[in-house]
C-alpha cells in the first residue's frame, strides 16, 4: 500500500468512525486499540488498498484460458479490477463495457428466462446490510428465492441445529461472557488462523482465571500459547498459555466425545436441575439414550481413552460457566447437526444458557455473514419475513423455497440454472467437487461476479460473462446525497457502522449497492413498482428505514446505530431464558451415534486454512505456525500411518477421493508432512483440495458440504509438485 496509505487504513480498522475489518466477524471491544486488527487483517486491508491495478490492457494480454492456468495466489496479486468487463460468447478475452450496457445485458438475460427459478443469485459474507437486503429485495420482486450465499458452505449445521434447539439460529454470548468465562471450549476450531483477534479475548479470560478446553485433531500454536504482539509481555516475555487440557479427538469423532461427556455427567449428577425442568424439554428421552451407548462405541468413534474423556468432563463438571464455542471443525460433516445439537444437550443440562460467563459460540468467518442471513439472504425464508416485504413494497415474493449452494450447483449442471450472479466471493472455489461445480457453471447463458480483485470464478464463465468492479470496505463510497456509511453484523448479533476514508481504486467503481439497484431497475422496469430502486441508491438511509420496517429488532435503526458502538439485537435465550421452539422451551436432542468407519489404506481428511490465508484468498505461501514454507500442495499425516502405507515424509502423492458414484476425484502432487495427528485423520489446505470434497455429500437437514469428513487414499505421484 505504500506508507501514507498503510497509515489511512490500518489506523481506521474496527475503529470507531471507521471501516470493519473484512477479515473475520469477531466482535470489536469497547476499549479498543489504536492498532484494533490482526495480522491477517491487516493483509486483507492491504489486498484491497494495493495500489497495483488492473486494465484493459491486461485482459487484452491474458486470455480466460490463461487465467485459467494461473494460481489464486497469482491472481490475487495482480491488483484492483478498474472496470466493468464482458466476455462475449465465442470469445476467450474480456474486454469494456459501459456500465449502461453491462446493467443492459444483465437485464436482457434475466428477462428472456423461462422462469425466474432459472437465475441464481449468490452472496459472500462480505456485503455490507444495506447490500444483502437489496440483493435478496432484486431476487424477491424478480420472482425467485434462489439465494445460496456462503452459509450454505460453512455455519448452515448451525444455524438449523441452534434453531431447532434455542429457536434461533446465532449465538447467545458476548464478549463479556467470554471473559468471564470459568471454562471455555473451543471445538473444531482454529482462533489462530482462523479469527486470531479472538485470542486477545481468551488471553483476556485466562487471566481472569478462565480455564480453557481445545477439542481438535491438530494441537494448533495459537491455542498453545499466545504472545501478543500489542504487549510488551507478549513481544519481549514469554506470552500467555492458552489451553490447560487439548483432546485430540479423531476427525468426526466429535459426537462419541460429546456422548461421553454427556453420560459422565450423568452418572456424576453434574447436571443443573432446576434449570432442566423451568426451561427444557426432552431432558428424560436423551438421558436414556445416552446411558445406553455403549464405551467401547464412544472410545472407538472419538479415537480416545476413556481417561482422556473424563478429564474433559471434569472439567466441565467443575465449571461454573462455560461459554461453548465451535467453528467449521465442527459444521462440515454428514452428522454436523447432531454433533451441534449434543454440544447444546451439554450446554442445557449445566445450565449454560442465559447467565453471565456462559452460553454458545458458533465463531463465523466472513465479516458480515450472520448479518446477511438476518437481512434475508436465504434460500428458505420464513411466511413472517415475506409477509413483511409484500406489506412494505406492495408485491407478493415467492413463496416456495429456492435452491442452496449445492443445489444451485446441481441445477446449473442440469440446465435448471441459466443465469448465475455472484456479489461478492469465489464460487468456483470456495463450492465443493471444483472440477462438477466449474463444469456447471461453464454451462450457464450468463456469469457475472460483483468483485473487487481477480479470482478463479473469472476464468470459470458461461457463454456471457461480465466482471463488475465495486468499491471496497476501504473506499469512499459517495452517491447522490453525499458520502454513505453502510453496516454489518457480527459473531455476537452487534450491529454497528462501516465507511471507509480512501480515494475509490478507479473513477469507474460503482458501490455494491449501486450495482444492485441498477440491475434492478434496468431488470423489472415498471414492475415491482412499491420499489424505489433509485432513491435507495442515492442515500443507504433509505434501506435502512425498510429493513426497520421489514425485520424485527432493527426500531430505530439509524439513531440506535449511530450511536457509539452501535447496538445489540435481542437474543431471547440469551436475554431472558424464552425459547421461540414449538413447545416454547429448549429442545434437547436424542441422536444415533455413527461413525465413519475406514478400509484399510484409507484416511479421513479435512480440509482447513493454512496461516497465510482468508478463505480462497491467498496472502502468501507459507504457513509458519505448522512448519511450512513456500508450498500449499501438502498433506499432514501421522508418522505412524506413513510408515503403514509404506511411504516416507517428504514423498509426493496423489489424494483420492473414496466415494460411491464412480466419478474419479484425484488431487496430485502434495508432499507428505509427519506431523501430529490422531491415526487415521489427514489434513490439507483448501481451496487445493475443494475438488476432493464430493458434490453429494452433506449433511443431513444443512446439506453443507462435508469438507472436515472426506474418505481418500493415497499414492506415489508421478504428477510434478508445486
Amino acid at each position: 500500500m505504500g506508507p501514507m496509505r498503510t497509515a489511512r487504513t490500518l489506523t481506521r480498522v474496527n475503529q470507531h468512525g471507521g471501516f470493519d475489518c473484512m477479515s473475520c466477524a469477531w466482535p470489536d471491544p469497547d476499549h479498543r486499540h489504536a492498532a484494533e486488527f490482526c495480522e491477517n487483517g491487516a493483509k486483507a486491508v492491504a489486498e484491497e488498498a494495493t495500489k497495483a491495478r488492473v486494465a484493459r490492457t491486461f485482459f487484452a494480454e491474458h486470455s480466460v484460458d490463461d487465467l485459467a492456468t494461473r494460481s489464486e495466489y497469482w491472481l490475487g496479486k495482480q491488483g484492483r479490477l478498474v472496470e466493468p468487463m464482458v466476455k462475449r460468447p465465442g470469445s476467450r478475452h474480456y474486454e469494456p463495457i459501459s456500465w449502461d450496457d453491462a446493467f443492459a445485458t444483465v437485464a436482457d438475460h434475466l428477462n428472456r428466462l423461462g422462469s425466474p427459478d432459472q437465475a441464481a443469485f449468490y452472496t459472500s459474507g462480505r456485503a455490507s446490510n444495506e447490500a444483502a437486503f437489496v440483493y435478496q429485495l432484486f431476487a424477491r420482486a424478480f420472482g425467485t428465492n434462489n439465494l445460496p450465499d456462503c452459509s450454505n458452505m460453512c455455519h448452515e449445521s448451525s444455524g438449523v441445529a441452534l434453531t431447532e434447539a434455542i429457536g434461533i439460529g446465532k449465538g447467545t454470548v458476548s464478549l463479556l461472557d467470554l471473559h468471564g468465562a470459568d471454562l471455555i471450549v473451543l471445538a473444531g476450531q482454529n482462533p489462530g488462523t482462523n479469527h486470531p483477534r479472538m485470542l486477545a479475548s481468551l488471553e483476556a479470560a485466562k487471566r481472569r482465571g478462565a480455564r480453557i478446553m481445545t477439542i481438535n485433531p491438530l494441537r494448533e500454536a495459537g491455542t498453545v500459547n499466545f504472545r501478543n504482539p500489542q504487549t510488551a509481555r507478549g513481544v519481549v516475555g514469554g506470552g500467555t498459555d492458552l489451553t490447560d487440557l487439548h483432546v485430540p479427538v479423531r476427525v468426526n469423532g466429535d459426537h462419541a466425545l460429546f456422548l461421553g461427556i454427556g453420560r459422565l455427567l450423568l452418572e456424576w449428577g453434574a447436571v443443573d436441575t432446576d434449570f432442566i425442568e423451568q426451561h427444557t424439554s426432552g431432558y428424560e428421552d436423551w438421558a436414556k439414550a445416552v446411558r445406553e451407548v455403549e464405551w467401547e462405541r464412544i472410545e472407538q468413534g472419538s479415537g480416545l481413552k476413556r481417561d482422556q474423556i473424563e478429564a474433559a468432563a471434569r472439567m466441565i463438571a467443575d465449571s461454573s460457566a462455560t461459554v461453548w464455542c465451535w467453528a467449521m471443525g465442527l459444521t462440515q460433516h454428514h452428522n454436523s447437526v447432531a454433533i451441534i445439537r449434543e454440544v447444546v444437550n451439554l450446554a442445557l443440562i449445566r445450565g449454560d444458557l442465559g447467565k453471565p460467563g456462559a452460553g454458545l459460540c458458533p465463531v463465523r468467518g466472513h465479516s458480515n455473514v450472520q448479518g446477511d442471513r438476518t437481512m434475508g439472504i436465504w434460500e428458505r425464508p420464513p411466511a413472517w419475513f415475506l409477509d413483511a416485504l409484500a406489506g412494505e413494497f406492495g408485491f407478493d415474493p415467492p413463496r416456495h423455497d429456492g435452491f442452496d449452494t449445492v443445489e444451485t450447483i446441481h441445477a446449473m449442471a442440469e440446465g435448471r440454472v441459466k443465469v448465475f450472479i455472484g456479489l461478492g466471493g469465489n464460487f468456483a472455489h470456495a463450492a465443493p467437487d471444483t472440477g462438477f461445480t466449474t463444469d456447471a457453471l461453464k454451462t450457464t447463458d450468463l456469469t457475472v461476479q460483483v468483485s473487487t480483485k481477480l479470482n478463479r470464478s473469472h476464468a470459470v464463465c458461461g457463454q456471457t460473462a461480465l466482471i463488475l468492479p465495486t468499491l471496497g470496505r476501504t473506499e469512499i463510497d459517495t452517491q447522490m446525497t453525499g458520502p454513505q456509511q453502510v453496516t454489518v453484523e457480527d459473531s455476537m448479533s452487534i450491529v454497528h457502522l462501516s465507511r471507509g476514508n480512501l480515494k475509490p481504486a478507479s473513477e469507474h467503481l460503482r458501490s455494491e449497492v449501486a450495482i444492485i439497484c441498477s440491475i434492478a431497475a434496468a431488470t423489472l422496469g415498471d414492475r415491482a413498482a412499491g420499489v424505489d430502486w433509485a432513491a435507495m441508491c442515492g442515500d443507504y438511509r433509505v434501506i435502512r428505514h425498510h429493513i426497520e420496517n421489514v425485520i424485527t429488532d432493527f426500531e430505530q435503526f439509524e439513531e440506535r446505530v449511530n450511536q457509539r458502538g452501535g447496538f445489540v439485537l435481542a437474543n431471547p435465550p440469551r436475554d431472558s431464558r424464552t425459547f421461540n421452539t414449538s413447545t416454547g422451551r429448549a429442545e434437547f436432542a436424542t441422536s444415533a451415534l455413527t461413525t465413519l468407519d475406514l478400509q484399510p489404506g484409507q484416511l479421513l481428511l479435512q480440509t482447513f486454512r493454512s496461516h497465510d490465508q482468508f478463505n480462497t484468498t491467498i496472502y502468501g505461501l507459507d504457513d509458519r505456525y505448522r512448519g511450512i514454507r513456500r508450498g500449499r500442495r501438502v498433506v499432514f499425516l501421522n508418522p505412524d500411518d506413513i510408515n503403514d502405507l509404506l511411504l516416507a515424509a517428504g514423498d509426493i502423492v496423489d489424494v483420492e477421493t473414496v466415494w460411491h458414484d464412480g466419478r474419479q476425484r484425484v488431487a496430485a502432487g502434495f508432499r507428505i508432512v509427519a506431523y501430529d495427528t490422531p491415526r487415521g485423520c489427514a489434513a490439507a489446505y483448501y481451496p487445493e483440495t475443494n475438488p476432493l470434497v464430493p458434490i453429494d455429500s452433506t449433511a443431513k437437514e444443512s446439506n453443507t458440504p462435508t469438507s472436515k469428513s472426506v474418505v481418500v487414499t493415497l499414492r506415489r505421484s508421478a504428477a510434478p509438485h508445486d
